[in-house]
């Protein structure tokens, strides 16, 4: 999306927030130098929110004094949410707190899992895991042997079920993500990593893709409300937003099937060319960055980019079909 399509007054708006929102309206909204970005991105660690996130860690490098239990307090999701924020991923704290949960709840299958009572591992919560230990680089060989177990885990039609005998295709699909992210993070990373890793990745996307991203195959009928009202952070939980910033992140290059996606993205603009928070997933948190119906600069800055890379690609797809 060119900047002069952009609302005036909303790139000084996103700018003038957290460092964690500026150095990403940086890098995906306006053209700045990399030296530039690379000092905005450092301040997250020192101001605002993610030096408030990082001094509620333990000594011990949890979060919350669980590793998941406890939820959005807990270790797994502060770390998902400092990701998010795009935290250096030499981060002394952060890595800490992945060697926990790496120490806290690798089994010798190769999922992961912190049930109290007996091993219990959730597929959704071990990609979250890989996703977490691969972008804050942690150099251990159970890495590998997780992005290996997911793999395994994969269904013929390219999706990914939480646990054996799930009956709901809305947590296949928040699942099929999460996987999908760390996969994504596992390759970025190891760039060796095998062919069989990249090609379960392209069957993920392909059976959301099917989807529309966020409709059933068999009624055309949106999967459900909640999967079409826009959080942050999203947690563990799937919205077209964030499957459309992850295609964007992955660039794959556009693909028609997510017309509709984009087009709900769009309706969804406040006239001043802002988007609201429109969910909040519920459970403790340290703090909140934004308020529930009202313009958020998450939502803003994700909408943005989304429909940039979708307005770059698009030329490219009508390109195509006039030669």
């Amino acid at each position: 999306m060119p900047i002069r399509k952009i609302k005036a007054g909303i790139i000084d708006w996103l700018l003038d927030s957290d460092p964690s929102i500026r150095w990403q309206v940086m890098r995906d909204l306006i053209d700045v130098d990399e030296a530039s970005i690379s000092i905005e991105r450092r301040k997250i660690a020192s101001q605002g929110w993610g030096a408030r996130l990082l001094s509620f860690q333990d000594p011990s490098g949890s979060w919350g004094g669980q590793l998941y239990g406890n939820k959005w307090l807990s270790t797994t999701y502060t770390l998902l949410l400092l990701r998010h924020m795009g935290l250096e991923a030499t981060n002394p704290q952060a890595r800490l707190g992945c060697r926990a949960l790496l120490e806290g709840g690798f089994s010798a299958q190769g999922g992961m899992s912190f049930a109290r009572t007996k091993e219990c591992i959730d597929n959704g919560v071990t990609g979250m895991i890989l996703s977490l230990l691969a972008y804050f680089d942690i150099p251990d060989m159970r890495v590998h042997h997780i992005a290996e177990y997911l793999l395994d885990q994969q269904c013929r039609d390219g999706h990914w079920e939480p646990v054996a005998d799930n009956q709901s295709i809305r947590y296949a699909f928040d699942t099929t993500l999460l996987i999908l992210d760390g996969l994504l993070e596992y390759t970025r990373k190891f760039q060796a990593a095998s062919s069989k890793i990249k090609d379960a990745q392209v069957n993920g996307r392909e059976f959301l893709l099917q989807h529309k991203l966020y409709k059933l195959i068999e009624t055309g009928k949106e999967l459900d409300r909640k999967i079409m009202l826009f959080s942050f952070p999203p947690r563990w939980h799937y919205d077209v937003l964030v499957a459309l910033d992850y295609f964007r992140d992955c660039q794959t290059g556009g693909d028609e099937r997510m017309h509709e996606a984009v087009d709900l993205v769009k309706a969804k603009r406040n006239p001043d060319g802002t988007w609201n928070l429109q969910n909040r997933h519920a459970g403790k948190t340290f703090f909140e960055m934004e308020k529930v119906g009202m313009p958020s600069r998450w939502n803003t800055l994700r909408a943005l980019r989304i429909l940039k890379w979708w307005d770059n690609n698009s030329i490219s797809m009508k390109r195509m079909r006039q030669a």
